[in-house]
């Protein structure tokens, strides 16, 4: 079980996402201010931590620094461009502004653990009658070949890696900027178009549905 520990004064916001996080399965460790969260770390390695800014003692910004080997994302109300940049360059690996979607933030925790369980390059990910090798960016669907872009490649993985997540727009055009530079929000619609008709075109079933106002996820029957 992947554990999570969650530093935030705000009762509220922690039974909130201690709750989220409990029914997707992780463990739960809390510390309500910056010196606990330090003496909780003297004692366990988390697989994550979640970290407000604004914490009674020690604040969130000098708390960043010394947590070592543990992959960082930082909750907060303060949406200052600066800040978040600080706060990326000061070792957080991703940055959520209060408030916040808890599905997007449950994709984005998917995503950090699973990078940080550096998860081999030849992995091959199925999903119903789709196989995607990651290596060759091979894919199939039922075993008949399905020739995606490098953009239909990126999403299709991507939305593969997290089944059950509904996967933001703004996560999307996020996590595959590496990989396709060339997707904006304007076009991004399109690739799903097309990616999703290729798919139903090798076998007469629609793998990826929308979520208004949300994003895309694979489709579960």
């Amino acid at each position: 079980m992947k554990r999570i520990l969650i530093i935030d004064d705000d009762m509220y916001i922690g039974d909130m996402l201690e709750e989220a996080l409990t029914k997707e399965g992780y463990g739960i460790i809390r510390a309500y201010s910056g010196t606990e969260a330090l003496l909780v770390l003297s004692g366990t390695k988390p697989d994550l931590v979640l970290l407000d800014l604004m914490l009674p003692g020690l604040m969130g910004e000098e708390v960043l620094p010394k947590i070592k080997g543990i992959p960082v994302i930082v909750v907060s109300a303060k949406a200052d461009m600066d800040n978040k940049v600080d706060m990326l360059l000061g070792g957080a690996v991703d940055y959520v502004t209060k408030p916040f979607y808890t599905k997007e933030l449950l994709a984005r925790i998917a995503v950090h653990l699973r990078e940080n369980g550096n998860v081999p390059v030849g992995t091959i990910l199925t999903f119903e009658d789709i196989t995607l090798h990651m290596d060759t960016h091979m894919v199939s669907v039922a075993g008949k070949e399905v020739r995606l872009t490098r953009t239909e490649f990126a999403i299709l993985k991507l939305l593969m890696q997290n089944p059950t997540q509904v996967v933001t727009k703004s996560l999307l055009l996020e996590r595959i900027a590496d990989e396709t530079p060339d997707c904006t929000e304007g076009s991004l619609k399109m690739h799903i178009s097309n990616l999703r008709r290729k798919l139903r075109e090798a076998k007469d079933t629609d793998y990826i549905e929308a979520v208004w106002g949300i994003g895309f996820k694979m489709r579960t029957t």
